[in-house]
């Protein structure tokens, strides 16, 4: 070979060198190109239905982009208290909240809706409600125009009173200071029992009623036996004349900049959770009950007459607090043909 074959042989590999090490230098940018969409998800609550329905939602989001959504669940209001969560909903630093609609209230009213009292027969009658295509729809539309995408929505358990001294009967509920959402419904729930409501987020609950600061909570068995009131708040009343649901919204801001198959993943894994989570919620329930009895905690149920006489009480107070506001009428219209049609 010729000299001048040789310098332009050498000169050809150092030129595909160069380009080789081009490609090196430009790979770390495509990398990041293709960097997982970090999907933040928070919830009041732990190891409930309500941590649970992200876990399912979580496998099926990132099974189903393929690794492309990187899920990072947060239960125990580690992302914040419930109106720090929504905040951040709207604004977009967090991508999905599971929570009691009642929370978002303060929203829009309309969120109290589910709140009313006397609706559903049993949990089972609040999922087939729930599940029902028209009213799921509107349900879940409410706060589209406040940065909320509804995706997700389920019934969670039947309404009880947890307090720190005895509880025999609705009349000794009279004079206490109860823990509320914070929704009109539940306020007013409270008001008809004589007692007085409280909001307050779930982190500061436990603190209150060791302190006195109130002397019970309106809430749910499983909710409060997997955060184990039973040690210190272990006397629970079951009124059935309500039942706990639960929803989920997404950051508007942050779904609108997904691509529009992520979308629809997004969309459909929130429709799909909600529905297969209720066996789970069934056993789940039954286990917690067995749980807050074997570890001391005490449960009383009401005579039917006596919960026959509470929810005649109990059974305007939808009507009438919807009743305020036109639109949020219209969805109690539409609730209440539903719940009659899935009974």
């Amino acid at each position: 070979m010729s000299v001048v074959s040789r310098q332009t042989t050498s000169r050809r590999h150092i030129l595909r060198g160069m380009g080789a090490m081009a490609g090196a230098v430009a790979m770390p940018s495509i990398v990041r190109a293709q960097a997982p969409i970090v999907m933040k998800m928070g919830t009041p609550t732990i190891n409930d239905s309500q941590h649970e329905w992200l876990r399912m939602f979580g496998a099926m989001v990132e099974a189903g982009s393929k690794g492309a959504i990187k899920v990072e669940i947060y239960p125990a209001s580690q992302l914040g208290s419930a109106p720090r969560m929504i905040e951040g909903a709207q604004l977009g630093s967090v991508q999905l909240i599971c929570l009691p609609p009642e929370f978002v209230s303060g929203v829009d009213t309309r969120y109290e809706t589910l709140g009313a009292p006397g609706l559903f027969k049993d949990v089972a009658h609040g999922q087939r409600c729930l599940q029902s295509p028209a009213f799921n729809k509107a349900f879940l539309s409410i706060g589209d125009s406040k940065g909320l995408r509804g995706v997700g929505l389920f019934a969670n358990a039947d309404m009880i009173v947890n307090c720190r001294t005895p509880l025999g009967g609705i009349a000794d509920v009279a004079g206490k200071k109860l823990r509320v959402l914070g929704s009109a419904m539940q306020i007013e729930q409270v008001k008809r029992m004589k007692a007085t409501g409280i909001p307050m987020s779930l982190g500061e609950v436990l603190p209150a009623l060791q302190q006195g600061t109130i002397d019970g909570i309106l809430g749910s068995l499983p909710v409060i036996t997997a955060m184990r009131y039973y040690d210190s708040v272990k006397y629970v009343l079951e009124t059935g004349h309500a039942t706990i649901t639960v929803m989920s919204v997404v950051s508007k801001v942050w779904y609108d900049k997904l691509p529009k198959d992520f979308q629809a993943l997004i969309d459909e894994a929130g429709a799909k959770a909600s529905a297969d989570i209720y066996p789970w919620i069934v056993d789940f329930n039954d286990q917690q009950r067995k749980t807050w009895l074997k570890n001391g905690g005490e449960i009383v149920s009401l005579s039917k007459a006596d919960q026959e006489a509470l929810l005649k009480q109990m059974l305007p107070i939808g009507a009438e607090v919807s009743a305020r506001k036109p639109a949020e009428m219209e969805l109690f219209q539409l609730l209440l043909k539903t719940a009659e049609t899935t009974a």
